[in-house]
């Protein structure tokens, strides 16, 4: 604990600020949003098609509207969008808490996926440029810590305030997000953007969009990394319907468990592997190993123990347990140098839109991946589903060293290897 005070004192107020926004803003988020669905299902009455109808705004919103978001950052600013993005989710959050129509419904969870797309490249922008190229992967390797902190928390304390009402916890939220927007209003300095042109805005934009459509290295590399978040999705979906076969109506609470034990896991471990890896191997060849990690997670789930007696029971849980660590811990190691390696391959330019453009990629993989891993499961094979989830983390650790050792990720060898290519 004494090291980690000690390496969140070594950066500059705004960085710090950033980290604590970022706890707050997962706290505010994770306090609500497990628990929407019941809350629309059981304590609103709404069809199953309906909530799955508002979750699904809420995020097609978020990952639709992201590179529209990094690009406004850069155009206008980070720190507008970051106040913005926060007036908005505390709109939105107060407005779960009140409204019972479907219209007034869907209106609130789209703003609330909005307010993430405003923030969120231009946090990670904010970041990048306030830390500096020596400094960038030691500062998102401790604002991993303070995102983890924030979704170990978020549900518990959400949790708490249940038992008094469903609106304390959209009320509480709301708070959070309004807290934060005053907070960040007075305290983060405001950067004029590096990148805005005196040329009309949707000339700007459009040259903008066609700058990162034609990176083709960074195209590749994004292409490489969906693998990791359609693995990292696995705990919300995969590994529930894996508990539900063990625990039937009891999966309530080993889900809970394997969510602890992922965020445990990436906070103890985060700063510990991003010092290891920092000595010993290239920031790619780390996102390397921190994917194949994450496909190996899947390896203990192949093991079927017999369903029946309480020794397949813990071993069962054992292997979800296994999963849920080994999953963080690929994740940990890997986050700061892919998000580095988005900088860098950006050129240290528009990136927020850079990184946009990353989340809506990652964001339509998801979804993607989602579908084929459900498909995968309705085959009712016991082997098939974990076999192709370790097979996606290796293969894409293979394309991210194959793009290492071409040179691809290296932004002054890029025109070399791309024509040795």
């Amino acid at each position: 604990m004494r090291n980690f005070r000690a390496q969140v004192a070594s950066f500059d107020r705004p960085a710090r600020l950033l980290m604590v926004n970022q706890f707050a803003i997962n706290l505010g988020f994770y306090m609500l949003m497990p628990y929407l669905a019941d809350h629309l299902a059981h304590g609103l009455g709404l069809a199953a098609w309906t909530v799955g109808l508002v979750l699904g705004v809420r995020n097609l919103s978020q990952q639709g509207m992201f590179l529209i978001g990094g690009t406004l950052a850069d155009r206008y600013g980070c720190k507008p969008m970051i106040l913005a993005g926060c007036v908005l989710r505390t709109v939105a959050f107060a407005l779960l808490g009140v409204v019972d129509s479907l219209p007034a419904l869907i209106a609130a969870s789209a703003a609330t996926g909005l307010a993430g797309a405003l923030f969120n490249p231009a946090v990670r922008a904010y970041l990048a440029a306030d830390a500096g190229e020596e400094r960038r992967v030691a500062a998102f390797a401790t604002f991993n810590v303070f995102y983890q902190a924030g979704i170990l928390v978020g549900p518990l304390v959400g949790l708490a305030l249940l038992a008094w009402d469903f609106r304390a916890v959209c009320g509480s939220a709301a708070v959070v997000f309004g807290a934060l927007a005053v907070l960040q209003w007075r305290a983060l300095p405001a950067r004029p953007p590096r990148d805005r042109t005196a040329e009309p805005a949707w000339r700007a934009v459009a040259r903008d969009w066609r700058t990162v459509a034609a990176n083709r290295p960074f195209l590749l590399f994004a292409a490489a990394m969906t693998g990791s978040y359609v693995l990292a999705f696995q705990i919300y979906l995969a590994l529930p319907l894996r508990a539900r076969e063990l625990f039937g109506d009891r999966t309530g609470a080993v889900t809970g468990a394997i969510f602890a034990v992922s965020a445990v896991a990436a906070l103890s471990g985060q700063l510990k592997l991003t010092a290891w890896a920092q000595r010993t191997m290239p920031g790619a060849r780390a996102i390397a190993c921190g994917l194949a990690l994450m496909g190996a997670a899947f390896l203990p789930l192949l093991v079927r123990p017999a369903a029946d007696g309480s020794t397949g029971l813990v071993l069962g849980v054992l292997s979800l347990t296994a999963c849920a660590a080994l999953l963080a811990w690929g994740g940990a190691l890997l986050y700061p140098f892919e998000m580095d390696t988005v900088v860098r391959l950006a050129g240290d330019r528009l990136v927020a839109t850079y990184y946009g453009a990353y989340n809506t990629a990652s964001g339509i993989a998801i979804s993607v991946g989602n579908l084929a891993v459900g498909a995968l499961f309705d085959t009712g094979s016991a082997w098939l589903p974990w076999a192709s989830l370790a097979a996606t983390g290796l293969t894409c650790a293979a394309l991210v060293a194959w793009l290492h050792r071409t040179g691809r990720l290296e932004p002054g060898k890029r025109e070399g290897a791309v024509l040795a290519g």
